[in-house]
């Protein structure tokens, strides 16, 4: 009984998670569409540039660390250990510390020579600016990873909320009262870190009190436990890096176009502001992945503490159809996504960012959701497994392919040479991934009626959304101002290219009945599916 109670309170706290997580990364999509508007395609850049710095060290610190802590602290408690906890508490915390205080002196102090490199001195202030989220991170990363230990991720789930809320309403109150004031786009994008530093800020006080509230009726335990400081700092270290590093593969691709894109557009002879802008919109593709993934893998992630349930049963023999289930709705989500925008991609860029400019490197930029909800999705069930070494390896190979095959397409293509490249390196992690999951888990993830299923519906949709827009931009929307056609059209165009891909997957019965009901929101599309399958 025991058992089956903390099963079911792991999976609501799970939920709880996921559903912050949708919560947080939806924020972080929609605020940088405003965001754009204000400061415009030179401004966007100067953000962009700064951004996967700080969203790095931060994944890595607050999220990775706090899952290692949890895991170490959660160990310890089931094995009878409970007074070791404030020991090693004390031991996370300074070793983060550490860490937190090294990043910070190399981003505060290295900031004019980082700017250099990028070929934007003015990025400096920024990089200054946001180098003091960093000195936030580890009484975040110990306060996470406390309450997570517990099985209390309710505190966890409403401070990442909290946190990304008060961050977007600083950098969207700061930015409009900077240009409303000012034309200097560099401290509009300084006000953008302020932002995140006063995010990170409320997250702390947020666990903070939280943290009080739980202790303030406890007795501190002043034990002498003897804890092996090298081996929690090794198992924060390998823990932090192969839990987060998944998470950090988008970050990094960013990290590799904030050094390569904009030098080697000046390189081959473009105006400085001219390059700015390019690299603005070529950005714009960032929101619109990450979109795309918050679709894809939010479904399929749901489905991963299925999976590492199982894997404690007969060996995780019966982890197999749940990781076939993960596989294939990842795989389902992630075309509909991609191809989906794709699509309709030139009103959407004008709906969101003003413009169609460059459309069609953002068409092929777009089409990274595939591979990424795909990696995410076969990285977290070889995390489920153990297996984290290689798959972290051949992340890194992916990311050198980018800095690889932009310095080789960039000076040829421009912008769309960067697109092809995130695909290309993309890719290659995906193949390789799949690959070695393959030598740990020989299973098949899906029959071929499932992909011919897929492919069906990938094509009708194509066809009669491509035809509907064709028609609305001559004939229907035609007489309507730019930008309002642009809403029209990508509104109604999603929504029938949802329903009529839906719709054909159902009838298909690409996913059955009973595994829709693992998924969130699942139950509808089931009865859904009954209704149209049912003997007329």
């Amino acid at each position: 009984m025991s058992q089956e109670w903390n099963m079911k309170t792991y999976m609501k706290g799970a939920a709880m998670l996921t559903v912050a997580a949708v919560i947080v990364k939806l924020l972080s999509v929609i605020y940088r569409v405003p965001f754009q508007n204000l400061v415009g395609d030179e401004g966007f850049y100067i953000y962009q540039q700064v951004y996967p710095f700080i969203g790095i060290i931060t994944t890595w610190t607050s999220y990775g660390f706090a899952v290692a802590l949890s895991k170490i602290l959660s160990d310890y408690k089931a094995s009878g250990k409970s007074d070791a906890v404030p020991k090693i508490l004390q031991i996370a915390f300074i070793y983060i510390g550490i860490i937190s205080i090294i990043f910070f002196l190399f981003l505060f102090f290295g900031a004019d020579l980082i700017a250099g490199a990028m070929g934007d001195a003015e990025l400096a202030r920024l990089l200054k600016v946001g180098a003091y989220v960093i000195l936030l991170m580890p009484m975040l990363a110990v306060l996470k990873g406390e309450f997570q230990s517990d099985g209390r991720m309710g505190p966890v789930a409403y401070a990442q909320v909290v946190e990304q809320a008060v961050r977007v309403s600083v950098i969207l109150l700061g930015t409009w009262i900077v240009v409303s004031n000012s034309l200097d786009l560099y401290k509009a994008g300084s006000m953008a870190m302020y932002g995140a530093v006063a995010g990170e800020l409320a997250g702390v006080v947020f666990l903070s009190y939280m943290y009080w509230k739980k202790t303030i009726h406890k007795k501190l335990d002043n034990s002498k436990q003897l804890v092996p400081v090298w081996r929690i700092v090794k198992d924060l270290t390998m823990i932090s890096v192969s839990v987060s590093i998944s998470a950090l593969l988008f970050l990094f691709m960013q990290l590799v176009d904030s050094f390569t894109v904009f030098q080697m557009l000046l390189e081959n002879g473009m105006e400085k502001q001219q390059a700015m802008e390019l690299k603005g919109i070529y950005d714009r593709g960032q929101p619109l992945v990450q979109l795309g993934i918050v679709i894809a893998s939010t479904l399929s992630l749901a489905i991963v503490p299925l999976i590492a349930h199982q894997m404690n049963k007969e060996k995780g023999r019966t982890a197999i159809p749940f990781m076939q289930l993960t596989y294939r709705v990842a795989f389902t989500f992630g075309i509909a996504a991609a191809l989906g925008l794709i699509t309709v991609l030139p009103f959407v860029n004008e709906m969101l960012f003003q413009t169609r400019e460059e459309s069609a490197a953002l068409m092929v930029f777009s089409f990274q959701i595939v591979w990424m909800s795909l990696i995410l999705t076969l990285m977290a069930m070889l995390q489920g497994s153990g297996k984290v070494k290689l798959p972290t390896i051949i992340l890194l190979l992916g990311v050198c392919s980018k800095w690889l095959l932009n310095g080789m397409l960039i000076a040829t293509y421009g912008v769309m040479g960067a697109a092809i490249a995130g695909n290309i390196s993309l890719a290659i992690v995906f193949l390789c991934m799949f690959y070695y999951f393959k030598k740990v888990w020989n299973i098949r993830f899906a029959s071929l009626a499932f992909y011919k299923g897929i492919g069906i519906a990938s094509f009708m949709m194509i066809i009669c959304v491509t035809a509907y827009v064709w028609l609305a931009d001559a004939v229907l929307f035609g007489s309507l101002p730019s930008r309002i056609q642009s809403v029209v059209i990508s509104l109604s165009a999603v929504t029938l290219g949802a329903t009529l891909f839906l719709t054909i997957i159902a009838k298909r019965r690409v996913i059955a009945e009973k595994e829709w009901f693992l998924l969130p929101f699942g139950r509808r599309m089931a009865t859904f599916q009954l209704w149209l399958n049912k003997e007329k």
